[in-house]
């Protein structure tokens, strides 16, 4: 049986994304703990505030195009857990409790639960979830364990968060765009000259994303480590 051929774009778009992550944490170390004024231009500013919402769209496209989705949800879900398990060691003061590969594991462990809806239904199920993210952000409860939904205490911080209240909402809606643009499993720009370098690289990056983000941190400590010690 021949090999399934991957849609490009998809894995170039992530993986673009992912190196967005890696420069934006790499700023946020060189800004906190070293004290560098980098002086960020606009565009940064929108990047790092939207950027998650956009690989949120681009992993419920990506959940449409594949199957094994309880066992890739336990597998992305774990990882999330095994960071929150370090930051706690390490930097217990902002422990990730519910971040990007948290909120990803449970959306994929949710999507058979609205699989066979039609993608009408499920547009109009994730349009009250994300106006509803907006309104928990300008709230605040007592419980300390309603947070993976987007409520919060006044004493909650993290370093990290994904809540699924707006985010699963982004999730479904990407499962939506998947449906109606790649409804053939195949790829939208299959004469773009692909096969150069940079999306060469950016399709790795993208097929790699998860293993990329577990170890750019460590990495970055290391790098930074090495160049500011006196």
């Amino acid at each position: 049986m021949a090999k399934k051929e991957r849609i490009w774009e998809i894995d170039a778009l992530r993986g673009l994304f992912i190196i967005f992550v890696v420069i934006i944490h790499l700023i946020l170390d060189l800004e906190y703990m070293y004290n560098v004024d980098l002086n960020m231009p606009n565009m940064y500013y929108f990047v790092k505030v939207n950027g998650g919402i956009l690989f949120v769209l681009i992993s419920g496209i990506s959940i449409t195009l594949g199957s094994r989705c309880i066992k890739r949800g336990l597998f992305v879900l774990g990882c999330g857990l095994l960071i929150t398990l370090v930051t706690y060691i390490l930097f217990p003061e902002i422990t990730i409790v519910f971040g990007i590969l948290h909120l990803l594991g449970v959306c994929m462990l949710l999507y058979p639960i609205y699989k066979k809806l039609p993608s009408w239904a499920i547009a109009l199920l994730a349009v009250p979830i994300v106006v509803l993210g907006y309104v928990f952000e300008n709230m605040q409860v007592n419980n300390p364990y309603l947070f993976f939904i987007g409520l919060t205490t006044e004493k909650f911080n993290t370093g990290d968060y994904f809540p699924l209240f707006p985010h699963l909402g982004y999730f479904m809606i990407g499962v939506v765009l998947g449906r109606l643009l790649y409804s053939e499993k195949k790829s939208l720009l299959p004469n773009f000259p692909k096969n150069n370098f940079i999306i060469k690289f950016l399709q790795f990056c993208g097929r790699h994303s998860i293993w990329i983000y577990l170890i750019h941190q460590p990495v970055i400590y290391l790098v930074l480590n090495l160049i500011f010690h006196e």
